[in-house]
């Protein structure tokens, strides 16, 4: 018999045979996800070149490219921890209509939404900004081109750009950070009703990872575009949006990966064979 069995050469992926019909729709949704990844990572390591290169300069077209991806991704960052932390108080707080208020499809609709208001808003904002004069200083200072120090640099009036600024910082970065403060206050007051200390700490466990990151964006960025223009000084403002510009999320997937079992279990497998080997 085995004379007969021919040698296995190539590999077919089976992939989602249920989902034939829609393989173009997943291709091109999985590749605009990854280009989004690389986009932003690419992003991280310009920042991170041009604190080492001696010719500091940037093209109009590319600072305001750098600007639309900077908001978009920002936005959309306010946003999915908002919709996060909903997530977290449907699963403790009515955990027996999880599956049915945060499906998959509601999550996807969520996720989208939150990505074409982003996307739209950055575009509208960076178009409003760079449709200003600037016929005076070019000099930036920052690291990268934030709305706050370009906006200084522009030579006409300014004051439509500043209420367009104060009112996206209301809607994507206080509404959220408020539903975040609702959803775990109530979170926290289900917890501590409940009887079983066990209980107790497998939901605070759910919740820490979220925390943290919560924490870490929201107070970098509360310092850093909520207080008075007037107090602290540029330098100041640049090592805090360093901070969350590269250090947040470089911390970002081991929060999160840190939580999970099956990675736990993983680097467990790992890190025990190469002890023995």
């Amino acid at each position: 018999m085995e004379g007969n069995l021919s040698t296995v050469t190539e590999f077919i992926f089976l992939a989602f045979l249920y989902l034939q019909h829609l393989q173009l729709l997943l291709f091109v949704l999985v590749s605009l996800i990854y280009f989004i990844i690389l986009i932003g990572n690419s992003l991280i390591v310009a920042v991170t070149s041009n604190l080492l290169s001696e010719c500091q300069t940037i093209s109009f077209l590319g600072c305001a490219t750098q600007m639309y991806f900077f908001l978009l991704f920002g936005n959309s960052e306010c946003c999915l921890l908002a919709l996060m932390s909903y997530d977290r108080y449907v699963a403790i707080c009515n955990p027996m209509r999880y599956s049915l208020i945060m499906s998959r499809k509601v999550t996807i609709r969520l996720a989208s939404v939150v990505w074409i208001a982003g996307n739209v808003v950055a575009f509208e904002q960076t178009v409003t900004m760079f449709m200003l004069s600037f016929y005076g200083s070019n000099k930036i200072e920052h690291f990268f081109c934030d709305v706050i120090p370009v906006l200084k640099l522009a030579s006409t009036d300014t004051s439509l750009n500043d209420v367009i600024n104060t009112v996206l910082t209301v809607v994507f970065i206080i509404f959220p950070f408020v539903l975040i403060i609702t959803s775990y206050i109530c979170i926290f007051s289900t917890i501590l009703k409940m009887r079983s200390a066990e209980g107790r700490h497998k939901a605070f466990s759910t919740c820490s990872s979220h925390l943290i990151t919560v924490t870490l964006f929201f107070g970098s960025g509360f310092i850093t575009y909520m207080r008075p223009s007037s107090s602290g000084c540029m330098d100041t403002n640049r090592a805090i949006s360093l901070f969350y510009t590269v250090i947040t999320p470089m911390f970002n997937p081991i929060i999160y990966s840190l939580r999970n079992k099956e990675v736990k279990e993983a680097l467990r497998k790992i890190l025990g064979s190469s002890r023995t080997s």
